[in-house]
């Protein structure tokens, strides 16, 4: 049996789990404060939240005690709640190693329990103590990107137990193909294949405008609908698609493969699915803790897989930057995602498993 506690903030955590388990031998269990995804067919464990505490008496309650941890606030009684039902969770089921994305508290705890922890590493300035202590006790650290974005100046002892396997993404495995599609307006829609025998394509007399998809995350965004409507008045014939949230995508796959180029947030999972699409894309940092988008999209650019930048630019810069993501194009991905991420996590965490964690260290591959 394996655990996987997957935290409530944004969607990209959850979306994980579920494109990891399509491909797990082992049972597996979702753990969170968050409810089971549709279609979810294992067990569940459901935890109480531990951030229910008024903001006014969270500072009171010295919520890192006092720098050793990320959040447990003193008298939060959901924490006890939760730490208590996870305990009583491993009791009952004795998993063999729990994947935790991402506590530190969790993966203390799960250890504490004497549980192997394999910990899903993020990119950004993680020397602080919480995360020294989670990734110094982990089993295994399993890295949704290839070693050469975030890993260089590891220490060695975390650099020997890394398991990078590049993106993971719930569409690993399929073959991107350059389709030529409309996106529809903004209220949705995803018209007729151009290239399909027997529909219409752009009149030949009138090129069709060249498109950009930005993609938003869960986690929350800096960027106005001002900043973003300046971008398109500073582009013309470049038409400018929204999905996110408050627009879901109805195929976003399609979406992927009919944009020239794709601006993105640098949250890992939306990432991961514009370089299985491999499109050109303009990776722009949203604010987060520990600087997890500015690392992301300053090693996308380092790499040569996508177009970095570490805030959304002034409106003149957005014409030049959408033609350097075109010259760029979308093959280098490949130096991000191998197509095989999801599939390359379950089957080491299925073989860490079947060795019930071991006393060693995880499988540590090339990406």
């Amino acid at each position: 049996m394996i655990g996987w506690y997957v935290h409530h903030q944004g969607l990209g955590h959850l979306t994980r789990l579920q494109a990891v388990a399509e491909h797990l031998e082992s049972p597996v269990t979702g753990i969170s404060s968050l409810p089971a995804p549709d279609g979810w067919s294992s067990e569940w464990l459901h935890l109480d939240r531990d951030d229910r505490m008024p903001a006014a008496e969270v500072a009171h309650a010295d919520p890192s005690a006092g720098g050793v941890l990320h959040w447990v606030p003193r008298h939060d009684a959901g924490l006890a709640r939760r730490a208590a039902a996870l305990a009583a969770w491993i009791t009952r089921t004795r998993p063999s190693l729990v994947v935790v994305d991402v506590s530190v508290e969790v993966a203390t705890l799960v250890r504490l329990c004497g549980v192997p922890v394999v910990v899903l590493a993020m990119p950004g300035e993680r020397t602080d103590r919480a995360h020294c202590l989670a990734y110094d006790l982990a089993d295994a650290l399993l890295a949704p990107w290839p070693e050469a974005a975030h890993a260089a100046d590891w220490p060695e002892a975390w650099r020997d137990k890394l398991w990078a396997v590049g993106g993971i993404s719930r569409f690993d495995g399929r073959v991107p193909t350059r389709r030529r599609t409309s996106l529809g307006s903004s209220a949705g829609g995803i018209e007729a294949l151009a290239d399909t025998p027997g529909t219409a394509g752009p009149d030949p007399g009138e090129p069709a405008p060249r498109r950009v998809l930005v993609l938003w995350g869960g986690g929350g965004r800096s960027t106005s609908d001002d900043d973003v409507a300046a971008a398109r008045a500073a582009t013309p014939g470049w038409e400018w698609i929204e999905r996110g949230p408050g627009s879901p995508s109805p195929d976003l796959w399609a979406d992927l493969e009919s944009a020239d180029v794709v601006v993105t947030h640098g949250g890992q999972n939306a990432v991961a699915e514009v370089a299985a699409a491999r499109r050109p894309a303009v990776v722009v940092a949203q604010p987060r803790p520990f600087d997890e988008q500015v690392t992301t999209a300053a090693a996308v650019d380092r790499l040569g897989a996508a177009v970095g930048v570490a805030a959304w630019p002034p409106a003149p810069a957005w014409p030049g930057l959408l033609e350097r993501a075109l010259d760029r194009g979308g093959e280098g991905w490949r130096r991000w995602s191998t197509g095989q991420g999801a599939i390359c996590a379950a089957a080491g965490l299925d073989e860490l498993a079947d060795r019930q964690g071991g006393a060693g260290t995880g499988v540590r591959t090339a990406s």
